[in-house]
């Protein structure tokens, strides 16, 4: 439902993130960088680690990393902006132990 409703898709997703939309009255009353909301949804994230044959809490830290990227403001539009992206996620996640999500099994 929320992909429908703020992605104009109409089927589920794995994660999406939503940005604070903090002005900066509100960032200097918080201690806190608030960068905004991750979801995350653990059934089709259970899915798609059993169809891609990966662990359940790597494809978990994978889309944790993954959604906090985009509220760093990366994207996946073109090739060249999905190429910097995945390297990223790869360099965070190998710090983790979890291999690369990218990887063909």
């Amino acid at each position: 439902q929320l992909n429908a409703t703020y992605r104009g898709k109409d089927k589920p997703t794995n994660v999406l993130s939503f940005p604070a939309a903090l002005d900066a009255q509100m960032l200097e009353q918080t201690q806190l960088e608030l960068l905004g909301d991750i979801v995350i949804c653990a059934s089709v994230i259970a899915a798609e680690a059993r169809e891609q044959g990966k662990s359940l809490s790597d494809h978990f830290a994978h889309m944790v990393v993954h959604g906090m990227l985009h509220l760093y403001g990366y994207d996946h539009e073109t090739r060249a902006a999905a190429d910097e992206m995945e390297s990223i996620e790869r360099e965070i996640l190998d710090r983790f132990g979890v291999n690369d999500p990218y990887q063909e099994i």
